[in-house]
């Protein structure tokens, strides 16, 4: 597997081994003992799933008691996947990484606790997986709205499909009181 380092700390992008032939692909999408030191130890409690068609943004999200470490992945479809700093106290606060999952490149990306997490469908529809440190707890559930102007997010659309709860959140500064 190949694991790239990128300007967030923690966040990383993994290309896993692929191994095609005349019937297909193979490849291990997690194990344990490869992960460890990629999760900085964290074990995953919580398997969500989700289904969405082109257009749809999902984010960002994060939570403010109990913050979820995940491992993202897209099973069909492609997405473009963001890592957001949202900690006033970091040297990269207000810094995000992005990046293309896609059933044809089978990258995953790790967003450590504490970053926010969104993604874009770009493909007809997206099969999207991600793996959690924490299990999700409502009550404590935070965001930052997805066109957010300190951010300055390079999404690959302009006017996305958002839930009402997405379509309201506040903006970084508000959220970082400043």
């Amino acid at each position: 597997m190949n694991v790239i380092e990128t300007k967030l700390d923690g966040v990383k992008i993994l290309e896993p081994r692929v191994f095609p032939d005349s019937r297909g692909f193979f490849f291990e999408g997690y194990s344990q003992e490869r992960y460890h030191d990629i999760t900085e130890g964290l074990g995953f409690v919580q398997d969500n799933y989700s289904r969405s068609t082109r257009g749809t943004l999902r984010g960002l999200h994060f939570q403010t008691r109990r913050p979820q470490g995940k491992l993202v992945g897209v099973i069909t479809g492609a997405v473009y996947d963001v890592a957001a700093d949202i900690n006033p106290d970091s040297p990269t606060f207000g810094e995000y990484v992005g990046v293309e999952l896609s059933d044809t490149n089978h990258r995953q990306l790790y967003v450590p606790p504490g970053y926010a997490h969104g993604f874009c469908v770009i493909s007809p529809v997206a099969d999207f997986y991600y793996k959690c440190t924490d299990v999700y707890d409502p009550g404590f559930e935070g965001g930052i709205i997805w066109n957010d102007p300190t951010l300055s997010i390079e999404w690959p659309m302009q006017e996305p499909l958002l839930s009402e709860k997405d379509a309201v959140l506040p903006s970084l500064k508000e959220h970082a009181g400043l």
